[in-house]
């Protein structure tokens, strides 16, 4: 029996390597026990060996598109591309991060293409005979798991939260084909002209982190994130933010947690005034060790952590830094 084709999306870092979130999407297709394609959209120049990890992890073929003008994101660019090559490859399945980027082309190009997309899935399931994919994803706050079937337009897209896919071992024994287009873009595709750039502070990654700090409400005001900033400093952690934290301007938009933020696994959280809604779980319930901190003794935090701490999270912090500085964190 012919395996189905399952097409995903690999993404460069700003140093032109390949993120590893491509190898959580190519993880995902081949769960789905399909014959995989990556779809790259890069700047002029990236070599055969930046592209042969996607191999190793799975990859059958490599399309990669290439133009200079590929080196920053534009939505109406790239969801114009996407869309033609969806049609010329007739793809009926595709998958991508639910990142800035797969958050912002899929449905650019969903449009286009007059076809569904889910975001969020939390599991996939192809039926090897039909091509039909199931896409599950949570509902309803979280509290239910939907599941959804896009029956009569193609490609099936869906997005899957970076940091929720164990990525297999790579086999550097698998080689694959790549095939590069060059994309010629006229004045009239480029309507949008990048004038500046300027890169974000240089901070631990979030969703890569080893180590996440996150404030909720109980922090009580925003005099007291610098504070909270020089503990997650001290023991090498990143900051994130629950969403009302976020709501309060309190941190930005790229510091939130949960199911309208960011997916993280680390190894430790610690939450310092987070009350626990399960929005906010949804985003960090994987974590290796959680440890929290909060004035109600039942949160909803405590559920599931592994070290719950019931007081004030700013009365607190001093003596949990000492304690940890004694410690360390491993």
């Amino acid at each position: 029996m012919t395996k189905q084709t399952v097409w995903t999306l690999a993404e460069l870092d700003h140093k032109g390597q390949l993120d590893p979130v491509s190898f959580e999407m190519t993880a995902r297709a081949q769960n789905l026990d399909a014959e995989i394609h990556v779809l790259l959209f890069a700047p002029t120049g990236v070599s055969d060996e930046t592209l042969v990890p996607l191999f190793h992890h799975g990859a059958h073929e490599v399309l990669l598109l290439e133009n200079d003008a590929f080196t920053f994101f534009q939505a109406d660019v790239w969801g114009r591309l996407f869309a033609d090559v969806a049609r010329k490859e007739n793809m009926n399945v595709f998958l991508a991060p639910a990142d800035t980027l797969g958050r912002t082309l899929l449905p650019y190009a969903a449009m286009l293409l007059h076809t569904g997309l889910t975001a969020d899935c939390t599991a996939l399931s192809l039926d090897s005979e039909t091509g039909l994919l199931d896409q599950t994803r949570p509902a309803v706050g979280g509290d239910i798991m939907a599941t959804i079937r896009c029956e009569a337009h193609r490609p099936q897209m869906a997005t899957i939260r970076p940091r929720s896919t164990a990525v297999p071992a790579p086999d550097v024994t698998r080689t694959g084909k790549i095939r590069r287009c060059h994309v010629t873009l006229d004045g009239k595709a480029l309507q949008t002209q990048l004038l500046s750039f300027t890169p974000a502070p240089a901070e631990i990654p979030l969703a890569a982190a080893d180590k996440v700090v996150v404030v909720g409400r109980g922090i009580k005001r925003p005099e007291n994130i610098p504070a909270v900033k020089e503990f997650a400093d001290s023991i090498g952690a990143a900051l994130g933010a629950t969403r009302e934290a976020v709501d309060r301007n309190w941190l930005p938009y790229s510091c939130q947690i949960g199911l309208s933020g960011r997916t993280i696994a680390p190894k430790l959280y610690i939450g310092l005034g987070v009350s626990g809604a399960i929005q906010h779980l949804i985003g960090m319930r994987t974590a290796e060790t959680i440890v929290a901190v909060n004035k109600d003794p039942d949160a909803p935090i405590f559920k599931v952590a592994d070290f719950g701490i019931a007081g004030d999270c700013m009365e607190v912090l001093p003596h949990l830094k000492s304690l940890l500085a004694k410690g360390g964190v491993k």
